[in-house]
């Protein structure tokens, strides 16, 4: 690998690292001041509605510099979004701007992959990257739920930040120095020198433009698979992260910060199947591991029948192992089809519209869910049921692409005779 891709991984990792906490910091701030208890799942919905709504331009945007000045600007903007907690704006208003920061960050994060690395080295470098990304995952949140803890709170405020008086923002300072580590990295990154035609700045033609990109993705054979399938993932995964907290809490008995260490032993199987994957599954086989995703599904049902944590970390390490096994595959083949047909920048902002408007859907189902009092082991079976199902529907899908491309290819060969 390229020397510049270790200093991508490196500022990813501080980036995702402060992300991760911060919502536990956050839903601490909302604690802190009372708040109702709708405005905990709303944090992660007005986080992505800015990836919703902001698709058609970070394309552009993304491919307007060279991405590691984009990454570097937009991390400032994660920064920006923190501090505003300071001078007293709400934390849902200020977490939605870290969320704007963090939709335009995402197009230089992986786009610059595939400006920087050839074809053949993309699953390997998902894999890392997806790895790495994970083991943030589990840093971020077993130290978000350490800096939420009582103990290192008194500890914080007594020792570090004693011109400080709450512990929430005290955390939140610990996460703004690692954004700014994440920043620092971020001007180390090299110009790969790829340049694009000149991005246009009407709104129309942004519109325009995105709306190309999306149809042109989504009519693609391969394409339209691979993103079927991470936008799946993605919104499960959103979802599932707010399920193991309240099964955590309800089903094992856990207060916040201990059910945030359940997601990172959840993140620790993501990333076992995430490096086994880079290393045993070639591009050109990525749609041979879709049959994972629906028995993951499966499996997740068997949280039901778990009320002790020795038997739930194997149970969430071997979610996680399945999730991350068939999603990097269906990751490196959706960017390589997208800087194949567009251009990176823009094939990742499509990838994001899509993933964050499941997030966005299935977070408002489980929402709903939740207001009818239904039991979380109820909730797991239908979103455990609801998974396999997607999944057996983009494995009859993907067939049936492939019968009508054999038979446009027999359909050739006989014109040719």
């Amino acid at each position: 690998m390229k020397r510049g891709f270790y200093t991508i991984l490196a500022a990813q990792f501080f980036s995702s690292l402060a992300d991760n906490a911060l919502l536990f910091v956050a839903i601490a701030l909302l604690a802190e001041m009372n708040s109702p208890g709708w405005m905990t799942p709303a944090l992660r919905e007005v986080f992505v509605i800015s990836y919703v709504g902001l698709a058609a331009f970070v394309g552009a945007f993304a491919d307007s510099f060279p991405k590691g000045r984009v990454m570097f600007m937009t991390n400032a903007i994660k920064i920006f979004g923190c501090l505003l907690v300071f001078v007293g704006v709400h934390p849902l208003l200020a977490y939605s701007v870290v969320g704007f920061g963090a939709a335009a960050y995402s197009p230089a994060k992986y786009g610059i992959l595939t400006e920087l690395l050839p074809a053949e080295d993309l699953v390997m470098a998902n894999g890392w990257m997806e790895g790495l990304t994970v083991g943030s995952i589990i840093m971020g949140t077993v130290m978000g739920g350490a800096l939420i803890n009582a103990g290192v709170s008194k500890w914080l405020l007594s020792h570090i930040f004693t011109f400080i008086h709450s512990p929430s923002i005290a955390a939140l300072t610990i996460i703004v120095i690692t954004y700014a580590i994440a920043a620092a990295f971020n001007l180390g990154i090299p110009d790969t020198g790829a340049r694009y035609e000149k991005q246009p700045t009407n709104p129309i033609l942004l519109f325009k433009g995105f709306w190309h990109s999306f149809t042109t993705l989504w009519k693609d054979k391969l394409g339209q698979i691979s993103l079927a399938v991470t936008t799946l993932f993605w919104g499960a995964g959103a979802t599932l992260q707010f399920i193991v907290l309240k099964w955590a809490a309800d089903a094992l008995g856990l207060t916040l910060d201990k059910a945030a260490f359940l997601q990172g032993v959840f993140a620790i199987g993501v990333t076992i199947g995430a490096v086994a994957a880079a290393r045993f599954v070639p591009l050109r086989k990525s749609l041979n591991v879709m049959w994972l995703g629906m028995v993951m599904g499966l499996v997740v049902i068997a949280m039901t029948f778990v009320s002790t944590l020795w038997l739930a970390y194997p149970l969430l390490i071997l979610i996680g192992a399945l999730a991350g096994f068939f999603v990097v595959p269906m990751n490196a083949l959706l960017q390589h089809r997208g800087h194949v047909l567009l251009s990176a920048g823009h094939s990742i902002a499509v990838q994001n519209f899509n993933e964050n408007i499941s997030i966005l859907v299935m977070l408002m189902v489980y929402g709903f869910m939740i207001m009818l009092d239904l039991n979380i082991h109820t909730i797991i079976i239908i979103f455990g049921i609801f998974v396999a199902a997607a999944m057996y529907f983009f494995m009859r899908w993907h067939a049936a692409n492939q019968k009508i491309q054999d038979s446009l290819h027999l359909i050739g060969e006989h014109k040719s005779h």
